[in-house]
């Protein structure tokens, strides 16, 4: 009786080198000058500083519902937001005040959001979680975890349909990660050839499970492999090394190559959400991520040690920011609350 010999199936070129690029390739790191490393300060001064605030204002009760804050995170979307071309377009998750403020949106509108006022960008009815802006190419913020990759898909869907050179930035959460509509989503966009960077925030914790609890392979970066999609895993922590990582891989979409995977290791300083405790790690480990990695400290280090700024200088640039976020936070609990003929407008039925 003949057997069946025992073969190995081949693995598509394309396969082995998409699984193999992120391994070899050295990281890259952009070599910033005096404005582009004050600009990255200034910008990630400003989200932290806004986040401490919506913190503050939570705790006092001015925001209700849900209230997710990107401390730790802020050189992922700045790195992102400095790579990027005017038209591009930006959607992400829940934890999306930092992105809305990256794409230049205004301080006053997002903290009135939260705050459930009419000069809020989604008229005081979105909160937390839902504020948009069409004219800044922001399209949410939204609660559904995963829901947004596919709605970054088809962001690059119409750019390829439209020839108008954008490229989609879908940004999701290592906890995402696992969503099936993400892999529909890979499908699509390698299958069309769509302008999409799937940027997924991997800042270790879904909600409070570890990702070596929760995910089978913990290189988010090969998720696309199966369908031949690239991507690298990128210090999400070092603003530098997000650019130049962005600047590939717009590159590569806007050259009409298809999607990317930019995997950014990085990490939250706070709960989940403003109701986690976060028990599930210790004070040590966060404290390490801290003194060691953090974002912004890096860059208040360098401009320092190149003598492009001294201490006085950037003492007056975070009392600019303070000020600006001040003035938001005043904003924010002044602006009257909408009128309840809101409650039936912007409705579909």
């Amino acid at each position: 009786m003949a057997t069946a010999s025992k073969t190995t199936p081949a693995r598509s070129k394309s396969a082995s080198r998409t699984r193999s690029s992120a391994k070899k390739a050295k990281p890259a790191i952009a070599e910033f000058d005096k404005d582009e490393e004050l600009h990255a300060y200034r910008e990630m001064l400003l989200i932290r500083r806004f986040e401490e605030k919506a913190g503050q204002l939570y705790g006092m009760g001015l925001i209700g519902g849900f209230c997710h804050l990107y401390i730790g995170q802020e050189a992922v979307v700045v790195g992102m937001q400095m790579a990027k071309k005017d038209g591009d377009q930006m959607i992400t998750g829940y934890r999306d005040h930092g992105h809305m403020l990256a794409m230049d949106l205004e301080p006053s509108a997002v903290m009135a959001e939260l705050t459930g006022r009419r000069g809020g960008l989604s008229k005081g009815k979105g909160g937390s979680m839902h504020m948009f802006s069409k004219e800044k190419h922001f399209y949410g913020g939204h609660g559904i975890v995963g829901a947004q990759v596919s709605l970054g898909t088809g962001l690059g869907f119409a750019n390829k349909y439209r020839e108008n050179g954008n490229v989609s930035m879908a940004f999701f959460g290592d906890g995402a990660s696992n969503q099936g509509q993400v892999y529909e989503s890979f499908n699509m966009a390698e299958l069309w050839k769509l302008p999409v960077v799937y940027v997924i925030e991997n800042n270790k914790y879904g909600m409070g499970t570890s990702i070596s609890r929760a995910s089978a392979t913990t290189d988010l970066s090969q998720r696309g492999a199966s369908f031949g999609i690239p991507g690298e895993q990128v210090d999400g922590m070092d603003v530098r090394a997000v650019k130049a990582a962005s600047e590939k891989a717009l590159a590569w979409c806007r050259n009409g190559k298809g999607p990317y995977i930019l995997e950014m290791i990085t990490y939250r300083y706070r709960g989940h959400s403003m109701s986690d405790p976060a028990k599930y790690r210790s004070k040590d480990e966060v404290q390490k991520m801290r003194t060691e990695h953090d974002p912004i400290e890096q860059v208040r280090s360098r401009l320092i040690e190149k003598g492009w700024a001294s201490e006085d200088d950037l003492k007056a640039i975070d009392k600019d920011v303070r000020a600006r976020v001040a003035e938001a936070a005043e904003f924010a609990q002044n602006d009257p609350e909408p009128d309840a003929s809101e409650l039936y407008t912007d409705i579909l039925l």
